[in-house]
């Protein structure tokens, strides 16, 4: 007899997983891939989209011809700012280009020059961030690469694209174009107006709910196939569809993002130029969010605490909480001296520390300096947490994410923030099982916590 199922792929920056849920969302399987880097147009490195597509298509084969499982629906959550751009024949028109490949300075002083930063990132809710803001990727190759742009006839969101890899149907959904992509105005609910004066509207679909599947016939049987959801808006989305008491969430990896749904606070300048910014949740309502880089920075340092001390690769994980060190944390015995390298946000940086004493080879072991990396990395956490909350009142608070299994890092938290009931989500699968529940609403999985 075969198990009904639900498949998932959830492609991050780094890992790209590939989960199988019950009919109750319990995991059955899952598989974990790497891909190697390849190079865009220019040279910079990016994902091989090609590979990947190879490898989700032989995957879902793979599990369509299985004497165990019945695959029913089937569905992705992916990491956002990320565009693909299909030509007349409905193949991608460019690589997959990456995020952090940087934007030019002219081109970006060119574009505030006909659309004015301050009031930009008010209606879109969001800062200035370079490829981070997915729309300006578009008028980047409109600008600085137009015979290439003159190829595209239609622009998916990366979650859409990996959707329409099965149906062959082109549509968008709000998670994808709400977070940080610049194409949104939030004052007037609709594509920003600088989307139509550039003549750009027309390249993205019909926007289509997120809870949107297709059925789509597979080896003699029907699957539906969701339309794809942005990772953190998934993660948020298991959460939401769960409880109605206000909560905000800290969803951590590669990117902690503070997300809280509970608030009608508009944006200000303040907290825009310190990278808080708007996401739209599956209904399409504002998400206050902040982010920082948080796992980024710290593997940047582990890196350089590895080679200085002499530690594999993942010897931090073996270092538990020293009592001592937080004992003298508490009592104001020491000072913090990390300084952060990689993360950005300088607004925010300058507000937690007031200057760079950090020497990450003045400690007499790996431990030491450790504890001071995530010292300093726990201050700049609690201040994005606080910027999210604004004057909501929400104080409940859920964590899930790759930082919930470092306790030093949870054992700081609770210390800056007595306020907050900190609550560890059983749930380490957030955007995996977001991206199913949206596929079966009505579906009551474990509990949060």
């Amino acid at each position: 007899m075969t198990i009904p199922v639900t498949a998932i792929f959830d492609i991050g920056k780094t890992n790209k997983k590939f989960f199988l849920f019950d009919e109750n969302l319990q995991e059955l399987y899952h598989d974990y891939s790497k891909f190697p880097s390849i190079t865009d147009d220019d040279g910079f490195e990016c994902d091989d989209l090609e590979a990947l597509s190879r490898w989700i298509r032989e995957t879902v084969d793979g599990i369509l011809s299985s004497d165990q499982y019945q695959l029913k629906r089937l569905n992705f959550s992916t990491y956002g700012a990320t565009l693909v751009h299909l030509d007349a024949e409905g193949k991608p028109a460019t690589p997959l280009y990456n995020y952090l490949k940087p934007f030019p300075p002219a081109l970006l002083e060119e574009f505030y020059s006909r659309y004015p930063q301050h009031d930009h990132n008010l209606t879109t809710a969001s800062p200035s961030l370079g490829m981070l803001n997915a729309g300006l990727q578009l008028y980047w190759l409109k600008q600085n690469k137009p015979e290439i742009f003159k190829k595209i006839r239609y622009t998916l969101h990366f979650p859409q694209y990996l959707s329409y890899l099965f149906t062959g149907k082109r549509v968008s959904e709000p998670t994808s174009i709400g977070c940080h992509t610049k194409l949104w105005d939030y004052t007037r609910d609709t594509y920003h107006a600088w989307v139509q004066q550039e003549k750009l509207e027309h390249l993205f679909p019909e926007m289509v709910p997120t809870t949107k599947a297709f059925e789509i016939p597979m080896h003699g049987h029907t699957v539906a196939v969701g339309v794809g959801i942005h990772d953190s808006s998934s993660a948020l989305a298991a959460y939401m569809m769960r409880t109605d008491e206000p909560f905000m969430l800290l969803s951590t990896g590669t990117w902690s993002i503070t997300l809280n749904p509970f608030t009608t606070e508009q944006l200000t300048c303040q907290e825009l130029d310190r990278d808080c910014l708007n996401y739209l949740t599956i209904q399409g309502k504002p998400v206050k969010a902040s982010r920082l880089f948080l796992g980024h920075e710290l593997d940047h340092h582990l890196l350089l605490l590895n080679e200085i001390y002499h530690k594999e690769a993942k010897y931090y994980k073996q270092v538990k909480p020293d009592e001592t060190f937080l004992q003298k944390i508490r009592s104001g015995a020491i000072e913090p001296a990390f300084y952060p390298a990689t993360i950005g946000n300088p607004t925010l940086v300058a507000d937690v520390f007031t200057a760079n004493r950090w020497q990450p080879d003045a400690y007499s072991s790996f431990e030491e300096a450790y504890h001071h990396v995530i010292w300093g990395l726990t201050h700049l956490q609690v201040a994005s947490i606080k910027l999210a909350a604004g004057k909501s009142g929400v104080k409940k608070l859920y964590i899930d994410g790759g930082f919930i299994d470092n306790a030093l890092f949870i054992a700081l938290l609770r210390f800056y923030l007595p306020e907050y009931p900190l609550e560890i989500s059983n749930m380490p699968l957030g955007s995996a099982q977001g991206a199913a529940l949206v596929m079966q609403p009505d579906t009551m999985p474990i509990p949060l916590s």
